[in-house]
């Protein structure tokens, strides 16, 4: 398997630089206008046409290498292994809480979520938040603000 696994790798690495190498030798399509007003040469090691058509199936046929290449990596890499049935996505060990009431701001009443058609708004709960007769203790946790200062005495003349 491992062998495999480096003749594939071998041959997507040559195939890459094979190509690399093929494109950069090309010319752009615009380098044929500079030799119709005399300043290129028209003459190349293939001919007049036969360097763009050899350069061009050459470059195809090293991308067609490339992409089975890499095809075959990803085939011999994952063939055999089992699907991984441990969780470890974030979500891993979280429970959903059985208590569905609206959460609390500190020192708060306690209000059950709506039953029904939550997606209506302005909806009622069934039961009526009960009368606070007497202001909630601070909560220790929440930091409070510092007490005003005293009033200033007045300068003396």
């Amino acid at each position: 398997m491992s062998l495999m696994l480096s003749a594939l790798m071998i041959v997507q690495v040559l195939s890459a630089l094979a190509i690399i190498i093929l494109v950069l030798l090309q010319q752009g399509k615009g380098a044929d206008m500079g030799s119709a007003f005399g300043s290129g040469s028209a003459g190349s090691l293939f001919g007049a046409s036969g360097a763009a058509n050899f350069l061009s199936r050459t470059t195809k046929w090293a991308a067609v290498v490339f992409f089975a290449s890499t095809a075959g990596l990803a085939y011999v890499s994952h063939k055999g292994t089992q699907p991984v049935s441990v969780d470890t996505g974030v979500m891993q060990g979280y429970q959903v809480p059985a208590d569905k009431s609206v959460p609390l701001a500190p020192g708060g009443a306690a209000v059950p979520a709506p039953q029904g058609d939550a997606s209506v708004p302005g909806a009622v709960p069934s039961v009526p938040a009960p009368a606070q007769t007497a202001p909630a203790k601070p909560d220790a946790s929440v930091p409070q603000a510092p007490a005003a200062p005293a009033k200033p005495a007045a300068p003396a003349k």
